[in-house]
């Protein structure tokens, strides 16, 4: 299935993204399109024959526990309703605690790493087969960015990705950004874990910006691309030639002609390495081909690596129930994790304190981000104080459900406490938070009273 150059869509640049020239398909997040009818811009795009592809991001396919059947429904209704060839998530889990554990569910609110672990790896392929099952169209699977890594890891991330194709046949998504993002923070190396995956199972490409701050690169998606990950791409090409290829971007959206100049030099990378006449690619790391060509485990052929063999009867389980305990061990391992990056319990033996620290800053400085989008009447209403307020607010405070729960418990919060100090303020805030807390919005009569109500004790 050839897609093309593609880009993703979002709400923001969607004026701009249909100006482009040269764009064969769009990529939507899921959780962010209505599920009976779908934007006037997309509609008019599908209208020109630009397929339009979900990318889901709160299933949590990594998790401990089995795929909800009300998210995956809700995936597939959007699929549906697109005409999708196929539907796209991510290899991680996004929430942790609940039955399994007997404690409270806690949500991340971001795209955490599972342990490439053979246990986790039986969770895994059980919770994609669950999802096969109920999607109308084929799935894909992307590897994600991480700030951390788990102690006591078995595979390296192109043996995890190679085994999970084996034994449940889903595609995947690699995101060249992400394997940058893991070469400067992990120290994995970009080109042997193209070395060890079946590039033959590769439905398309994620190419995206990020920055480095303090020796870490973090993948933020407001940021261009940069030429280390346009490096990755071409080493990728240099191997297969992928179904296609999108360009990421996901805050601080530039200009049109900017979108446009990176999806040149997109384009310009693929040309240049699929050209066995023009220069070779550039090395990664500072590892010639002859590093590349040993890192590629035994079986491989011209860089197609086969699945990797696990231990003793692992490829005769590839359809087989995860065994007795397994999910209850990810689940605790799971729960122990988060809850000391959002909820301050001790870190879990094994874990890089630091790097613990900045994920939960990163975890907490996202929140405050949605949060100011989802309700943006809480910045506007708080001014320069939302944010410094919001962080403070984190600390200790998980987020029990989504971003507009965690946005109605902050603005709850910040009333107990006392807040805001302006009077005119706290009225505000007041009558925000009442407007949306009940359990259905409040009628017309009872919103022109409220502003009647503030309107004369604010004289």
């Amino acid at each position: 299935m050839e897609l093309g150059i593609g880009i993703g869509w979002r709400p923001e640049i969607a004026d701009g993204v249909e100006a482009l020239s040269g764009i064969d398909w769009v990529e939507a997040v899921a959780e962010n399109l209505c599920a009976d009818h779908l934007p006037d811009s997309l509609l008019r795009l599908r209208e020109r024959g630009v397929r339009v592809v979900p990318h889901g991001v709160a299933l949590g396919l990594g998790g401990a526990d089995r795929p909800d059947a009300a998210r995956l429904a809700s995936l597939a209704a959007r699929a549906e309703l697109l005409g999708a060839p196929l539907v796209t998530e991510h290899i991680a889990f996004v929430r942790a605690g609940g039955p399994l554990t007997a404690s409270p569910r806690l949500e991340a609110g971001h795209l955490l790493p599972v342990p490439r672990t053979w246990d986790a790896l039986d969770v895994l392929c059980e919770n994609v087969r669950i999802a096969q099952d109920s999607l109308p169209v084929p799935l894909a699977l992307e590897n994600i960015a991480a700030l951390i890594t788990w102690p006591g890891e078995e595979l390296t991330e192109g043996q995890f990705l190679a085994e999970l194709v084996g034994r449940t046949g889903v595609r995947l998504l690699i995101d060249v950004a992400n394997l940058h993002t893991n070469h400067v923070n992990l120290g994995h190396d970009p080109a042997k874990a193209l070395d060890e995956l079946p590039v033959e199972a590769i439905a398309y490409v994620h190419v995206a910006g990020g920055v480095e701050r303090n020796g870490v690169w973090h993948d933020t998606h407001a940021h261009p691309v940069t030429a280390p990950v346009l490096e990755v791409l071409a080493e990728l090409r240099s191997r297969v030639d992928p179904p296609g290829v999108l360009l990421e971007r996901d805050d601080a959206f530039p200009p049109a002609a900017e979108l446009a100049g990176e999806l040149d030099a997109i384009r310009a990378t693929l040309r240049q390495s699929a050209d066995p006449a023009g220069p070779p690619p550039a090395p990664l790391g500072g590892e010639g081909g002859a590093a590349r060509a040993s890192a590629a485990p035994p079986g491989s052929s011209g860089g197609r690596a086969t699945a990797v063999p696990g231990p003793s009867g692992a490829g005769d389980r590839a359809a087989a129930p995860v065994p007795d305990g397994t999910r209850d061990r990810t689940a605790v391992a799971q729960a122990a994790l988060l809850s000391a990056l959002v909820a301050g319990t001790p870190a879990p033996e094994g874990f890089d304190h630091r790097r613990l620290r900045v994920q939960s800053r990163a975890l907490a400085a996202k929140r405050a981000d949605v949060v100011a989008k989802v309700a943006p009447e809480l910045p506007e209403i708080l001014g320069e104080g939302y944010r410094p307020a919001f962080l403070a607010y984190t600390g200790g405070r998980p987020m029990y459900g989504g971003y507009r729960r965690d946005a109605l418990d902050f603005a709850e919060h910040v009333l107990i406490a006392g807040g805001p100090a302006d009077p005119a303020a706290r009225r505000r805030l007041t009558s925000w938070w009442q407007d949306r807390s009940g359990a259905r919005p409040p009628r017309l009569a009872t919103r022109l009273v409220r502003a009647a109500r503030a309107a004369l004790v604010g004289r």
